[in-house]
């Protein structure tokens, strides 16, 4: 199973055009998933993103440990 879906049937990340012109954003935010993915792959990472998104700890933990355990990449 893809990432994306894990995520979505978990309602940890949402799509719908009405929002982001349907961009996959954490539930309830505009906050759009590839910037998780864009800090991660930054100088600062984790650290970082939970830093200016304090608010969305526990789904970015959600998405690492969706992804640790399918062995898939997004």
């Amino acid at each position: 199973m893809k990432i994306q879906q894990i995520l979505d049937r978990q309602e940890i990340v949402h799509t719908d055009p009405e929002i982001m012109g349907g961009v996959p954003v954490f539930v309830g935010t505009r906050v759009p998933l590839q910037t998780f993915f864009d800090y991660l792959e930054g100088e600062s990472g984790l650290a970082e993103f939970l830093e200016d998104f304090p608010h969305l700890k526990t789904p970015a933990l959600q998405v690492l440990e969706a992804i640790a355990k399918s062995g898939d990449s997004a």
